[in-house]
């Protein structure tokens, strides 16, 4: 019998330079602002990114027509620390209701105006025989690395 391995989460840490309350606050509230306009699910411009700031709340994207597309759900709202999202596309990149991964954002004070933001995302085997390839693709500099990078850059400049 062959044993199939489970990828392991992926783990991500960027360093910006605001306090923890305004980084939750700029990640969560402003993510249209800093997540790529070309990572989206839409088939018209997009307009924003929401994260409803609730346990039970959506995470979606709003197109400018009004059209919308779900990615998840919170899981866990406890501002400025900690924020816990499913993560419900699929490895065709499509809206999947019956996948869960879990993303969970933490946001450490760091002394002075600093936060090391560390990014969680897991239970990618549950993205089935395309798990390689999905965590593949999120590790990459088009995945998580990059949105970070550019939630850190313009964090540090308008949050």
């Amino acid at each position: 019998m062959t044993r199939v391995v489970a990828p392991a989460p992926i783990h991500k840490t960027v360093r910006v330079a605001v306090p923890p309350d305004r980084a939750f606050a700029f990640f969560t509230g402003r993510m249209g602002r800093w997540w790529r306009a070309d990572h989206s699910l839409l088939k018209t411009e997009r307009a924003d990114i929401i994260v409803e700031p609730r346990v039970g709340g959506r995470w979606y994207e709003r197109a400018t027509d009004g059209g919308e597309c779900n990615w998840g759900r919170v899981l866990a709202w406890e501002p400025p620390h900690r924020l816990l999202l499913t993560w419900q596309i699929d490895g065709t990149w499509t809206y999947n209701p019956d996948l869960v991964t879990e993303v969970e954002i933490r946001f450490v004070a760091e002394g002075g105006d600093a936060t090391r933001v560390e990014l969680e995302h897991r239970h990618l085997e549950r993205f089935g025989d395309l798990a390689i390839s999905a965590r593949a693709a999120l590790d990459s500099p088009d995945g998580w690395t990059g949105a970070l990078a550019v939630f850190a850059a313009i964090a540090d400049r308008e949050a």
